[in-house]
């Protein structure tokens, strides 16, 4: 009875609370990065100058040093006149220009001099000769380097690769490796192809200006044969630059005695 009655008297307190407060903001969420791998390392390059003591592609090579298309390239690269065809388009031109000036001059004017008949020779035929030599020669150095490069640039996209080892006698063929053929293909479309297309451009027109050189100095020699055989038909004695009055009477005074000219 007592006990009820304190209760009632002292009633039992909740526990005292918080002042209200707003609630906490959740926290904004992170975006998942995919992670990042490590980034490969890149692949060393093949080397252009390789020598039978340094590692490489070309260490296990069984072809000689001087035999391997990837040194013939860089020989045939520094060599003359071989190295005109890889140089820039300018310089190209200039040095083939001075080649046939030069035999031009040297050679095909004093040969077409030569060869003119009569004391006074025709310009005309003298310039034609001097500039057809003159592109002869240039034709016959461009199909030189043609040649080189075009021998060098198979060697260098072919699979296998044919070596002598002491002479003509024991030749071998060797397979290239993948690497190796992979280096020597590069290097053979990039470096050795645009070589070889300047070569073609330049060798059809050094064809074609030596053509209608050729087709003018023949044009020259058949006018020059109508004027001798129109001069044959009138029954003249007189030819230019072969055949006059007045050599004819240094030379044979007896046959015009009495005749005051001679047609």
């Amino acid at each position: 009875m007592a006990t009820t009655t304190l209760n009632f008297l002292h009633p039992h307190k909740p526990p005292p609370t918080s002042p209200s407060s707003p609630l906490p903001l959740p926290l904004p969420l992170r975006p998942i990065l995919p992670r990042r791998l490590p980034l490969p390392l890149p692949l060393p390059l093949p080397r252009l100058h390789s020598s039978p003591n340094s590692p490489g592609p070309t260490s296990s090579c069984p072809v000689p040093h001087d035999q391997q298309p990837i040194n013939e390239y860089q020989t045939l690269s520094t060599s003359f006149p071989f190295s005109w065809a890889a140089a820039p388009l300018a310089q190209f031109s200039t040095r083939l220009a001075i080649t046939g000036l030069g035999f031009g001059l040297l050679v095909g004017l004093p040969v077409s001099w030569a060869g003119a008949v009569g004391s006074v020779p025709d310009p005309g035929r003298l310039v034609l000769g001097s500039v057809s030599g003159g592109l002869f020669m240039m034709t016959l150095a461009v199909v030189r380097m043609y040649l080189g490069w075009a021998y060098v640039g198979n060697r260098l996209l072919s699979a296998t690769v044919e070596y002598e080892e002491t002479g003509w006698y024991d030749g071998r063929i060797w397979v290239k490796t993948a690497e190796v053929l992979a280096r020597d293909r590069l290097l053979g479309s990039f470096q050795v192809k645009p070589v070889l297309n300047r070569l073609k451009n330049t060798l059809v027109v050094l064809a074609l200006s030596l053509f209608a050189c050729v087709a003018l100095l023949m044009d020259l020699e058949r006018r020059q044969e109508d004027s001798y055989a129109l001069s044959n038909e009138t029954g003249g004695r007189a030819v230019a630059g072969v055949y006059n009055a007045e050599s004819a009477r240094l030379f044979e005074p007896d046959a015009f005695c009495g005749k005051s000219d001679v047609p």
